[in-house]
């Protein structure tokens, strides 16, 4: 079972929280546990705050939120100028610049940057969920996989 939508957001402060909701409630809506949906949140707030004050491009910027296999998979893609590097791995704890990725980092399993110079940066964000005890999802799927035998 999977769940996919994409979102076209203004690049300003408000449409962060309008992602925070849309996310949020669906997460909830999956059966999402409430701490893992807080983890998925603050990175992807983290992510797009940064397309806000970064990018430097007049156009919306785009998220696309998939949910498959017990994996949340977040791409978030704005059409500036594009990194001039990729962010190193760790960031230094003193540094004001970059702690955002640090902790998009430690709340996620997997983070990669993809920039094309003049073109725009997708960070994606990648994290395996874990559920209620009363999910839908994970007896769902369990219960499609058993009666496809």
């Amino acid at each position: 079972m999977n769940m996919r939508f994409s979102l076209a957001l203004p690049r300003e402060s408000l449409s962060v929280r309008v992602l925070r909701r849309v996310l949020g409630d669906a997460l909830r809506g999956l059966g999402v546990a409430e701490d893992c949906i807080g983890d998925i949140l603050v990175a992807a707030s983290e992510a797009c705050t940064n397309v806000v004050q970064h990018s430097r491009t007049p156009l919306d910027y785009e998220v696309l939120a998939q949910v498959d296999d017990g994996v949340c998979v977040l791409s978030i893609a704005d059409h500036g100028q594009g990194l001039t590097h990729e962010p190193p791995p760790e960031v230094a704890d003193h540094s004001e610049s970059g702690r955002g990725i640090k902790i998009m980092r430690a709340l996620v399993d997997d983070v990669t940057f993809d920039t094309r110079p003049g073109e725009g940066t997708v960070v994606r964000l990648c994290k395996r969920l874990t559920w209620r005890d009363e999910a839908p999802m994970p007896r769902l799927e369990g219960d499609l996989v058993h009666s496809a035998r």
